[in-house]
């Protein structure tokens, strides 16, 4: 299977970036950890933007950079479009002038997109004759990410997108990039320190602390690990793919997960719609026997597969599977104590909240 390689040293005296990497060529991946880890570094690597000595990088079969070879590709003529923080767009022209200005240099057989279905894609089509000065945040962003796209890229890079946007106007983009992850084939690599966005847009995650790889792999796999929670402190918890099964006379819709189902407040989706729940660490709670009478409705039979300490002292953090889906529980060292927590022990999780994403 074809897949995005990256190899990167860069020594900058009070910072090293090592990373060995190897990245599905489909997706969303993200490049998750606290300031300073080494995220942009890597992007700008990728991008041509930072030179890493000695490094390599290929998309497939592509190499750009492989100084063993003395191949490094400049970065304009690397096929990919960077969208940074900041929308950086040209003021003097209109989002129509702003979009025409990267699809224009693209040689019509080259070019991947139609303006018209970017536009489309982006919700933007009724923002052409504005000017930049004009619009929000939200928009601003959402025309930069066309106006990537309309440069035929191969690879979309994605730097803290949402980092400058208030709350609302996150919220605003975040279905857009949902339908960019839904609808494109191209490979995004999207750096984030927000657990939530990472939640709901990921496939692939790349953890990176220190200028190092922490982990790596598939989404749902990599946030149920129990080892990592200092990685996301109180945000440790899993994310759940789901499917739309039913919908309840009492105003609640049933998602089916290889595991079991799970109950939320009703849902609009037709049946066998995809949905993507978050379920936090603490808010699961567990419990010997199964539960007689509780308001709880979420309510899973498992077994635990791994302890760990947690930061926070007199807390652990206890990994068990529901069929082949996992689930992290925060719980206090004395409950754990009390109750005799052990690996292979079947205990009983009650689900306090779901978070559903998108």
């Amino acid at each position: 299977m074809s897949q995005i390689r990256a190899t990167f040293r860069i020594d900058r005296g009070d910072f090293q970036l090592d990373v060995d990497l190897a990245l599905p060529s489909h997706g969303v991946t993200a490049l998750f950890g606290h300031s300073g880890s080494g995220k942009t570094t890597v992007l700008r690597a990728i991008a041509g933007l930072e030179h890493a000595p000695g490094g390599y990088f290929a998309l497939g079969d592509t190499v750009w950079q492989d100084d063993a070879k003395g191949i490094f590709v400049p970065p304009h003529q690397r096929a990919l479009g960077y969208v940074f923080q900041e929308a950086s767009l040209f003021e003097h022209l209109t989002v129509e002038g702003n979009l025409a200005f990267g699809h224009k240099r693209i040689p019509e057989s080259e070019r991947r997109f139609k303006q018209s279905d970017v536009t489309e894609l982006l919700g933007i089509g009724g923002l052409l004759n504005r000017r930049p000065s004009s619009l929000s945040g939200g928009e601003r962003q959402r025309v930069a990410i066309a106006r990537a796209l309309l440069t035929a890229p191969r690879l979309l890079l994605m730097d803290e997108p949402l980092a400058a946007l208030d709350l609302k106007r996150k919220l605003e983009i975040l279905p857009y990039l949902e339908r960019l992850h839904d609808e494109l084939s191209i490979p995004i690599i999207y750096v984030s320190h927000s657990p939530d966005e990472v939640a709901r847009l990921a496939d692939h995650l790349v953890l990176l602390d220190t200028g190092k790889v922490v982990a790596s792999g598939p989404l749902t796999e990599t946030l149920a690990r129990a080892d990592l929670p200092q990685a996301f402190a109180d945000d440790a918890g899993v994310v759940i793919e789901t499917v739309v099964a039913a919908h309840e006379a009492d105003d609640l819709t049933q998602l089916d997960f290889a595991g079991g189902s799970i109950y939320v407040a009703s849902r609009s989706e037709a049946i066998g719609h995809r949905l993507r729940c978050r379920i936090h660490a603490r808010d699961v709670s567990l419990a010997l026997e199964k539960p007689l009478a509780s308001s709880i409705l979420n309510v899973f039979q498992g077994t635990v597969t791994d302890i760990v300490p947690t930061d926070t002292a007199g807390h652990v953090l206890v990994q068990l599977h529901v069929g082949t889906t996992p689930l992290l529980a925060r719980i206090t060292e004395r409950s754990k104590k009390a109750l005799d927590i052990h690996i292979g022990q079947h205990v009983w999780a009650q689900v306090k909240a779901v978070a559903l994403l998108g």
